[in-house]
Order: structure tokens, then sequence, then C-alpha cells
């Protein structure tokens, strides 16, 4: 995400690179292109220039440090006001109410079902909250289909009542049966159109009087760049929605969306969805998306990450592994498919400072670690548990199972056996795996 953007910027700091104090000149050659950047990332107009003329005032009030140069000095300001464009800080989802309900507006193909199943999701695992799903959009049978689907994926209950054309009955009938059957959360589906029109306004505005909810979501595609925000304005005029959500934003290269959908609807982006899996869904924090735009990483979200599928009992059993030298391929893989469940591994490894830039050329197969995994699994479980054993047939043999060469199963095996001793040596855990992503199948410069 933000690739184009964050080139673009990349290179307009470098005018001031080597220049040993800001002038009103270089630091106008340098916005000029920061502003360019902005107007090639969809931003509108007048907030990029809003924006530049912010940043060179607060860039020509300041003196550079002797420990800081003039290039640091305005990505420094640019980052503060990158975050401040964006709402400087995450706003937490209300979840208050017995039960709280949640409602989710949007136009037709934004994301709303699918992100309504995520936000379930979420609150079910990470808030531990009990929710019903309500699938409101009448209009559109395939709508409660999928709905119905995804609940029975993350185990969620979802609340139909076939054949009936009245949302508000519907999300009246499935509040009570929420409060029966001891709920916490409501999250309603609505219905979308293909474009904003009456019909579909006065819909959910009614929605939103007869329940009254705690929090109404709007729902936008962020790959529709300034429309997005268009269609976001028009829909807080008449709603006066609590926060937006931007579907689509690992699929947008620019940007525009979420940096300024903040500033014209004064409205909080409180999540992004950033993939298609069921738990691709972020809670939207300006700093780290500033630092993210800006190539600077986002390891807080990337620890936050591991965390999450990364388990102590795990982490205790692994560390006495090796600290006895007793890691194998069968520990490997396990890791593997933890760090797998974390999200896409190019999004990963641009969280980690100065990846974003190193990965930009290399191409990062979706699964990345599939001729890995291919090689592990072709070998017997006396040769994942002893990796000394495999000799020269044994690789042979291996590489013959695995669709692979055998030049790439020495590579594995020689890469693993480092990274083992180098494990032992410093007793740190899986998080030195990644290292292991250095040349596996599949990664290409």
């Amino acid at each position: 995400m933000f690739d184009n953007l964050s080139d673009r910027l990349d290179k307009a700091f470098k005018l001031l690179k080597g220049q040993g104090h800001i002038t009103e000149i270089n630091v106008a050659e340098t916005l000029k292109d920061v502003r360019k950047a902005l107007l090639d990332a969809d931003v509108s107009y007048k907030i990029a220039k809003t924006f530049t003329e912010t940043v060179k005032e607060k860039a020509l009030g300041q003196n550079v440090l002797t420990a800081v140069s003039p290039g640091q000095l305005m990505i420094k300001i640019v980052h503060e006001e990158l975050t401040a464009l964006m709402g400087h800080t995450n706003v937490e989802i209300d979840t208050k109410g017995s039960p709280a309900i949640i409602l989710i507006a949007g136009l037709q193909g934004s994301g709303k079902t699918t992100f309504s199943a995520k936000l379930a999701n979420y609150l079910k695992n990470k808030k531990s909250k009990k929710v019903l799903l309500v699938a409101g959009d009448v209009y559109r049978p395939a709508a409660i289909d999928q709905l119905k689907v995804l609940g029975e994926q993350i185990n969620v209950e979802v609340f139909t009542e076939e054949g009936s054309k009245d949302p508000v009955g519907i999300a009246k009938k499935a509040v009570n049966h929420a409060k029966t059957m001891g709920h916490s959360v409501v999250v309603v589906d609505t219905a979308g159109r293909l474009a904003i029109d009456q019909q579909m306004m006065d819909e959910i505005a009614s929605l939103k009087k007869n329940l009254n909810p705690q929090e109404t979501l709007f729902v936008v595609d962020a790959m529709t760049g300034q429309d997005a925000v268009n269609t976001a304005k028009a829909f807080n005029d008449r709603l006066d929605f609590d926060g937006v959500v931007l579907t689509k934003l690992d699929g947008d290269t620019r940007g525009g969306a979420a940096l300024t959908v903040r500033s014209v609807v004064e409205k909080p982006i409180k999540f992004v969805g950033i993939g298609e899996k069921i738990d691709a869904l972020d809670v939207f924090y300006p700093k780290r998306m500033a630092d993210r735009i800006l190539g600077m990483g986002d390891i807080v979200s990337l620890v936050e990450k591991a965390q999450e599928q990364f388990d102590q009992e795990e982490a205790r059993r692994l560390q006495k592994k090796i600290a006895k030298n007793q890691f194998n391929f069968d520990d490997f893989l396990k890791q593997l498919q933890q760090i797998k469940k974390m999200g896409n591994v190019k999004d990963l490894m641009g969280m980690i400072p100065g990846m974003g830039k190193a990965m930009k050329d290399v191409d990062l197969e979706d699964d990345a670690f599939a001729g890995i995994e291919a090689i592990i699994y072709s070998m017997t479980p006396e040769e994942r548990a002893n990796p000394a054993i495999i000799n020269g047939s044994r690789r042979k043999r291996i590489a013959e199972g695995s669709g692979t060469s055998i030049q790439e199963v020495n590579r594995l095996i020689k890469q693993f056996g480092d990274t083992r001793k180098m494990m032992k040596m410093m007793s740190g855990g899986g998080s030195k795996l990644m290292n292991m992503m250095k040349g596996v199948p599949g990664m290409r410069k």
C-alpha cells in the first residue's frame, strides 16, 4: 500500500539531502514535489496545497540543529502533518450497551458484508464479545447467503428473516433476540446501491433512527480514491456517522482516501481492510500509517500481530529446544504456519524499518513459503526430526518429491543449519526465523 506515494516523497526529500541549512528556495523545491506526490495519490488540490503551506511555514520557522540535517527535519515535519491529517490518534469502537448496536452503511461493492463478518470476528476474538450478525440486505439474496457462510466460518450466529423486505423490522427483532440470548454486540449489515440514491438514504436513516446504534460505520472502497471521499461526505451529511472503514487498502498504492477522508468528513478512520482473509482487519492508527508512508516501518503493529500468533507455552518449549540444539524441521514448519497466519508476507516485511524500500523490487509471491513447505513435507519424519542424517541420496529424493532442485534443497538445509547455530548462540527464540526468508523459493529479485 502507498507504494507510489512513498516513492515520490522519498525522491522529494532527496532534494534537501546534503544541504547545510533550510532556505525558502530549497524548501519550495522540495514541497513542490511533495505537492505533486499528494496530487498523484489522489489527494484533492485544496488539501494538498494547505498541507504543503503548513509544512513550509513550520520548516522555515525552525533552526536546524547540528545533529539534524534539513532533510531529516523536513521528514519529521511531514510525518507530524501526515499524522494530523489522518486524525492524530486512533479512536476505539464503542461497544458499550446491552447490547451495543453497530450499524454498517455504504455503497454496493464496498465490502460491507465482508467487513461485518471481519468486525464480528475481531470483536469476538480480541474483545471477548458475544456477537450477533444481522442480515439486513433484503434486496440481494447473495448477501444473506454470504453472511451465513462467513458467520459459520467464525462461529458467530447470523440472524435472518427469510422473505421479509422490512430491514427495520428485521433489525428490531434481531436486537430482541440478542437480548434474550445474551449477545453483547449486534452488527447490522445493510443494503447498498451502485450509486447514492434517495431510497437508500431514507432506508439507512430510518434504521439509524429506530435502532439508535452506538456506532454507525461507513464502509468505502479505498481504491476509488477521491470518489471514496466524496461518497463519505454525502453519507455523513445525511447520517452523521461515527467512523469510516477503508476496505481494500492493501490494493491501493496511492492512498488518497486514507489521507483525506478524515479532514473532509471530520470523522475518524476506525478500521482498514488489508486482505481477503477473515482476520485481515486492522485498527487504524494515524501515526503508524504515517510511519509506513515515509518508509519508517511499523514495528508496533508487527509485534502485535506476532503476539496474537505466538503463545507463551510454545515460546518456552521452543527456547528449551534451541538451547539444547534440538530445533528441527518440524519446529520450523510450525513457525512458518504461524508467520503465514500473521498476514501477507511482503506487507509484514514492509513493517520493518528500512525493509519497505528493500522489498520494493522483490517479487514475493502470495504463497512465498510453498517451496520450503514442499521440501519439508517431502522429508520423512525421521529426517525432519534429525536433519543431520539427510545425505546426498536423501536430498535427491526430497528434491524429486517436492518438485524442486537439489540446489534448492541444499540451500534450505544450509540456511536452516546456519540459523539453528545462530539461534542456539543467541538463545533468542523463533524471532530469528525471519532470516530464513532470504533466498526462499518464491522470492525473486
